[in-house]
């Protein structure tokens, strides 16, 4: 192995011979390996098709008795083997995490190794569900021990170092001076991956409506697109994304918001509730029309996924219903990376363990832009419900603990409709100094046996932008996955494969305020989400979800 100093130093490492270190796991480019063989799966050279059965159970209450009958359904998926080529366009590219993504798969697409203060250090993609966990796959029948796989190698994939990147911001900054300004990653890995980032230019001017974002982002908008033409600014996205995917000569495009979290949009009928009142808004430049909307439109309408990374309600109604009508793809809403992905755990926890939480509260503080723009009121009440939400499934599913809300309190809505609750607040607070490691204290107050009480605090430090990459790449290389996902209900019958639903709630495990097809239920629990995903990856090559039971270790 060569040794620290054959490397060339200054200039950034072109290959593996040059580096120190071999190419981390997480990082490391596998031939697809997984053969199934199975009457319920079968193999083209196109496609992989699988049979699934669906098992679930119909109840019906009567007089106090539940009447539970077992319900099956046939389906069959198709997943096109052949990778896309895929971009990724980030608005708000030039972000913390923009250029946080941006120089980490730089990085490790040349396997660039920095020295910290603590020693040598390689690229990898930990923190990622998709290159850094294993699924169960089965078990070894000689030994009975279970085999695990990379979640990544139960279906042909993206691999993050090949993803085209790309997108726009306000600010017109370089990408490698949007990399020092985030002050996210170590200065020896910057200095090293400075001549890639600023290969990459500088990101595409973005569309600027000062109502929507705080009012201290005002400096950094040098980079907009001209003009209060709203119908302009969307023929001017879609001629971005259009000229982006013939230049690198892609067959996929994921955008991606990562920009500043906006107000949240006030839904009035006739201008955002239908899909056509909603197009005509943008053709009469609505004040109510965000600029996150905005750039979800557009990539509807070139038939281009969109992924909503932040709090506020980009997929207004007419907006989901757009989706629909055009069969594109769209998933969101925030990342869920530190304090709300504990929470959806944690709480979980004490309700399935029989004990009631009767208040959560959460405080935070952090120094980076987000936390700049999350200091104004508008801004943060967007974040303040997508954490507040994230109990809510885990408090319904039990009766025991919570009494339900009455059906006239349902009818009329409002906080009584959701039943009694645990008090539940958060807070944010901007502290400059922190920079990019934001600071969480959760506090779960509880009553257990008897009368008793339970309180649990939990601190957590965490390095903002580091977590939340790897998600960004877990939601661009799933939804181009789902993209290639086509199903056949053989129950119904079905006779042709159809694409997905539009809302792809299978990202839930990635987003604090998952979005789901109208009138179903969220699922905020971890655990649950997890599991959906890992069940559906398996589904689509014929195999069942995973099972705990362990059947041959409890009988003789």
């Amino acid at each position: 192995m060569a040794s620290y100093t054959n490397s060339s130093g200054l200039n950034t490492p072109e290959s593996e011979l040059e580096s120190i270190l071999p190419v981390h796991p997480t990082s490391a480019r596998r031939p697809y390996p997984i053969v199934v063989q199975s009457d319920l799966t079968s193999y083209s050279d196109e496609f992989i098709t699988s049979k699934f059965t669906s098992r679930n159970a119909d109840v019906s209450v009567t007089g106090g008795q539940y009447i539970v009958t077992p319900s099956l359904k046939e389906y069959e998926f198709q997943t096109a083997r052949k990778v896309s080529k895929t971009g990724l366009m980030m608005v708000g590219w030039g972000g913390n995490n923009g250029s946080t993504l941006s120089a980490t798969i730089l990085a490790n697409r040349h396997n660039i190794i920095w020295r910290t203060k603590s020693g040598v250090q390689q690229p990898n993609y930990i923190g990622s569900l998709l290159r850094a966990s294993t699924v169960r796959l089965g078990s070894d029948p000689s030994t009975g021990k279970d085999i695990h796989v990379p979640v990544s190698d139960v279906l042909p994939m993206v691999h993050p170092n090949d993803l085209v990147l790309g997108g726009w911001d306000i600010s017109g900054s370089r990408m490698d001076e949007a990399m020092k300004r985030a002050q996210v990653l170590d200065w020896d890995l910057q200095r090293q991956v400075v001549p890639h980032m600023a290969a990459l230019g500088k990101p595409l001017p973005s569309v600027y409506y000062p109502d929507f974002i705080a009012a201290n982002q005002e400096a950094r908008a040098d980079n907009v697109i001209p003009g209060k033409d709203k119908l302009a600014h969307l023929e001017h996205i879609r001629a971005d994304i259009r000229r982006f995917k013939q230049t690198h000569g892609l067959d996929r495009v994921v955008v991606f918001w990562t920009a500043n979290t906006e107000r949240y949009s006030e839904i009035i009928p006739g201008v955002n509730d239908t899909a056509d009142a909603l197009l005509a808004a943008i053709k009469a430049s609505h004040p109510e029309v965000s600029p996150s909307t905005l750039f979800a439109v557009a990539s509807i309408l070139e038939g281009e996924p969109f992924v909503n990374g932040a709090p506020q309600n980009t997929f207004v109604p007419g907006a989901i219903e757009l989706a629909e009508l055009h069969k594109s793809f769209i998933g969101g809403d925030d990342l869920k990376s530190g304090q709300t992905k504990l929470k959806s755990v944690f709480a979980e926890f004490l309700v399935n363990a029989g004990i009631k939480p009767l208040s959560i509260a959460s405080y935070n503080h952090l120094g980076n832009n987000d936390g700049h723009n999350l200091s104004a009121e508008p801004q943060f009440k967007s974040k303040e419900i997508s954490k507040s939400s994230v109990v809510d499934d885990m408090v319904n599913a039990n009766a025991l603990l919570f009494k339900p809300a009455s059906e006239e309190a349902k009818a009329k809505g409002g906080k009584a409709a959701k039943g009694e609750h645990p008090d539940h607040i958060v807070v944010i607070k901007y502290v400059p100094a922190v920079g990019d490691s934001k600071r969480a204290i959760d506090e779960y107050y509880s009553e257990i046996f008897c009368g008793g009480r339970s309180t649990i605090n939990i601190f957590n430090e965490c390095e903002d932008s580091l977590l939340a990459t790897p998600l960004i790449l877990d939601l661009a290389i799933l939804t181009e996955l789902l993209t290639r996902v086509k199903y056949r209900n053989v129950s119904a019958g079905q006779a042709e494969f159809a694409p997905l639903y539009s809302v792809l709630s299978l990202l839930s495990y990635m987003l604090k305020a998952p979005l789901v097809k109208p009138g179903t239920d969220v699922v905020n629990s971890l655990n649950r989400q997890r599991n959906a995903l890992e069940s559906f990856l398996k589904a689509c090559i014929g195999l069942e979800g995973s099972s705990d039971l362990l059947l041959e270790t409890r009988i003789w």
